[in-house]
């Protein structure tokens, strides 16, 4: 039976770049493959086909010289190429294996690193969870946190090895870190059993560490809280995190603000609200109220004649900073008018009184009732 052409058993045509055959043979490969179409007689025929194809094409010379002389090229002596009908499992394990790692290498191969000696890992990052008050996100602040997390051994300087001694190239993976195990028609790579993916074993580990290169200690930290920071501000402290196994680089501590609620002030932002209850004789003959502001001062506000509840105010650039720099928010004032309460014989006859004399000085009341009357009125009819 005649032998099907390469490029054809491949689905590409003959200027195909090494890209573009790589391509269509890990996608006739997983289309193909034995495991998957155990109901199609012809797929393992099929797969060995397109495993021979792609042994020669992936080769500059091979292709070349199947490009000129067809499979004669590997007849008869003349080439190095696969024999017809060889179709063994090296063979497949041998064309396959170039193309196992783009197709598993995320879930296999650790993130990209092939082979690669991992004598050392970087430490983990840590994080720390910070309050503080609404004055010190005004104003900035340097705190001091104390922060778990593990150090270097001074005992070994990291290295996890007793002093004297150093760690030992690994004997199972010879340094790689990681071991390779042929299982038909793949070649499977795993992290080495022996030294975890270190590369190194120790024989004569720290008696301060027990090899592992850091121990656990309480590190005292002064961190830096930049004026204008909100709940959720993060802070990155390079390097401060855990340290590297076996001298590996450290982790970084990210500090997470969250700032308390205060007693007189709510923040929107760079805003601030104030709530600043007024008598009802101030806000109805206007008068003045005194209020305080975020950096401990004072202002005077003018309360104008007939003002209601919730009535705001602006006191400009009275708010907090932007973390950002460039502006400062405003504070709002807003009021509330408080009814008199536990009045005395004379002050309620001084009200009765006022009330009598003050009906049409209160244009929403006499709005509301006249409502009230329309829609009785369409009830009724």
């Amino acid at each position: 039976m005649a032998k099907r052409d390469y490029y054809e058993v491949l689905g590409i045509s003959r200027g195909a770049s090494p890209e573009e055959i790589k391509k269509a043979y890990r996608s006739k490969a997983k289309e193909l493959h034995p495991d998957r179409n155990s109901d199609n007689p012809d797929a393992e025929a099929q797969f060995k086909d397109a495993n021979e194809a792609y042994e020669v094409l992936k080769d500059g010379d091979k292709k070349a010289a199947y490009d000129r002389y067809g499979h004669a090229a590997f007849e008869g002596g003349m080439g190095g190429g696969p024999r017809p009908g060889a179709g063994g499992q090296g063979d497949f394990a041998s064309a396959f294996s170039d193309v196992f790692e783009d197709l598993f290498g995320d879930f296999m191969g650790g993130g990209g690193q092939r082979g690669g000696r991992q004598r050392s890992s970087r430490g983990s990052d840590l994080r720390y969870n910070l309050r503080i008050d609404l004055e010190e996100a005004f104003s900035g602040a340097q705190k001091a946190i104390t922060v778990p997390t593990s150090v270097s051994c001074d005992s070994c300087d990291g290295s996890g090895a007793e002093s004297g001694s150093e760690p030992m190239t690994c004997p199972t993976c010879s340094g790689m870190g990681k071991v390779r195990a042929q299982q038909g028609f793949f070649t499977v790579e795993r992290t080495c059993p022996t030294c975890s993916g270190i590369g190194q074993v120790i024989s004569n580990p720290c008696k301060t560490c027990n090899g592992a290169g850091r121990t656990q200690k309480d590190r005292s930290l002064s961190v830096n809280i930049p004026a204008g920071v909100e709940t959720g501000t993060r802070i990155r402290l390079a390097g401060e995190g855990e340290s590297g196994l076996r001298g590996g680089t450290p982790g970084d501590l990210y500090i997470f603000v969250e700032v308390e609620e205060h007693d007189l002030f709510q923040r929107d932002g760079v805003d601030l609200f104030c709530r600043v209850p007024v008598s009802m004789t101030t806000a109805a003959i206007g008068g003045d109220v005194e209020v305080p502001t975020i950096d401990g001062g004072r202002s005077r506000v003018k309360v104008p004649s007939g003002s209601q509840s919730g009535r705001q105010m602006r006191l400009r650039n009275k708010g907090m900073p932007s973390l950002r720099g460039g502006n400062t928010g405003d504070m709002f004032i807003e009021l509330a008018v408080e009814t008199p309460v536990n009045l005395t014989a004379k002050q309620k006859e001084l009200l009765r009184e006022f009330e009598e004399l003050s009906a049409e000085n209160n244009p929403q009341l006499s709005k509301f009732f006249s409502k009230v009357k329309s829609f009785w009125d369409e009830m009724k009819s």
